[in-house]
C-alpha cells in the first residue's frame, strides 16, 4: 500500500509542475494577443486606403492589368497558406490546412493547376510528410510578423503573377489564413487577392455604392497600377500574417487554459486516491496492531493457565 501512495505522490508532483508551465504559457499568450490586436488595428487603415486607390484607378481607366483583369481561361492558381511555427494551439494549424485542402480541391475541380506557398513550420511539415511540392516556404516569424516579413513573402508571389503562365506564372493568387474574430472565435478564411474584382475592392474599402471621382493618371493608369500592385499584395499579406498571429495566440491561450483546468482536475482526483490509499494504509496498520495485541493477550492468558 505504501508503494501505491508513493506513486500517487509522484504523479501529483509531476502534474503540478505541468500545471505551472501551462498556466505560464496561458498568461504569455494572453499578453501577446493584446499586442497582435493593436498591430491588426494599426495596419487596417493603410490597407483600406490602398484598396480605395486601386478601386479608383480600375474604375477610372480601361487598362488591362493583372491586378484587376480577369483571365478568360485561367490555368494556374497560387495558394499562400499561413500556419504556425509552433504547436500547443489546439486545432489552429490543422483548421487552416483543412481550408487550404478544400480550396485546392475546388480549384483543381475547375481545371486549374495549383502551386503552393506556405508560411509556418506546421504547414511545411504537413506537405513534406505527404511529399507534396511546395514552391516556396517561410518559417520563424509567425508569432510576431513584421512588414519586412510580408515583403519577403510577397516578392515571389508578385513575380509569379506578373509572369506568363507558359513561363511558370499564375493567373490567380489566393490566400488562406485564420481570421481573428474574438478571443473565443478564430475562423479560417479563403480570400482571392488577385485579380481583384472591382466589387470586392469597393466592399473592402467601404466605397460600395459610392460614385468615385474621376482622375487623371500620370504617367499612365498602367504605371500607377504597377506601383500599387506590390504594395497592395504586401499590405494584404501583412494584415493576414497579423490576423493569423493574433488567432494563434488566442488558440494557444484557450488550449493552455484547458490544459491548466484539466491538470487541476487531475490533481484533485489523484489527491483523493492518495488520501484513500493513506487511509487504507493506516487502517491496515491499526488492524495489524490490534490483531497483534489480541494474539499477544491470548498467548499470555494461555501461559497463565
Amino acid at each position: 500500500m505504501g508503494a501505491q501512495l508513493r506513486v500517487y505522490k509522484r504523479r501529483i508532483k509531476s502534474v503540478t509542475a505541468t500545471k505551472k508551465i501551462t498556466k505560464a504559457m496561458e498568461m504569455i499568450a494572453a499578453s501577446r494577443i493584446v499586442k497582435a490586436q493593436r498591430q491588426v488595428s494599426a495596419s487596417t487603415p493603410y490597407a483600406t486606403e490602398l484598396t480605395r486607390a486601386v478601386t479608383a484607378v480600375a474604375t477610372g481607366s480601361n487598362t488591362q492589368h493583372p491586378l484587376t483583369t480577369e483571365v478568360e481561361s485561367p490555368v494556374r492558381a497560387a495558394i499562400l497558406l499561413i500556419t504556425s511555427d509552433r504547436g500547443l494551439a489546439g486545432g489552429y494549424s490543422a483548421n487552416a490546412i483543412k481550408a487550404a485542402e478544400q480550396l485546392t480541391e475546388r480549384l483543381q475541380g475547375e481545371g486549374k493547376e495549383v502551386v503552393s506557398y506556405i508560411v509556418g513550420r506546421k504547414g511545411v511539415s504537413y506537405y513534406g510528410f505527404r511529399e507534396r511540392k511546395v514552391t516556396e516556404s517561410w518559417t520563424g516569424f509567425t508569432d510576431n510578423p513584421t512588414y519586412a516579413d510580408a515583403k519577403n513573402v510577397a516578392a515571389p508571389l508578385i513575380e509569379a503573377v506578373q509572369q506568363d503562365t507558359a513561363e511558370g506564372g499564375v493567373d490567380e493568387l489566393h490566400i488562406v489564413f485564420t481570421e481573428f474574430v474574438s478571443m473565443l472565435t478564430q475562423t479560417p478564411v479563403q480570400n482571392r487577392l488577385l485579380p481583384l474584382s472591382i466589387e470586392q475592392a469597393a466592399e473592402e474599402s467601404g466605397t460600395k455604392g459610392e460614385i468615385l471621382p474621376l482622375f487623371d493618371f500620370e504617367p499612365s493608369a498602367e504605371d500607377v497600377l504597377d506601383a500599387l500592385l506590390p504594395r497592395y499584395v504586401e499590405s494584404r499579406i501583412y494584415n493576414a500574417l497579423l490576423q493569423a498571429a493574433a488567432s494563434k495566440h488566442a488558440a494557444t491561450r484557450r488550449a493552455m487554459k484547458s490544459a491548466t483546468d484539466n491538470a487541476g482536475e487531475l490533481i484533485k482526483s489523484l489527491s483523493r486516491l492518495a488520501n484513500a490509499a493513506r487511509q487504507a494504509e493506516i487502517t491496515q496498520e491499526i488492524s495489524e496492531i490490534v490483531g497483534g495485541a489480541s494474539a499477544l493477550a491470548d498467548a499470555t492468558a494461555g501461559s497463565d493457565k
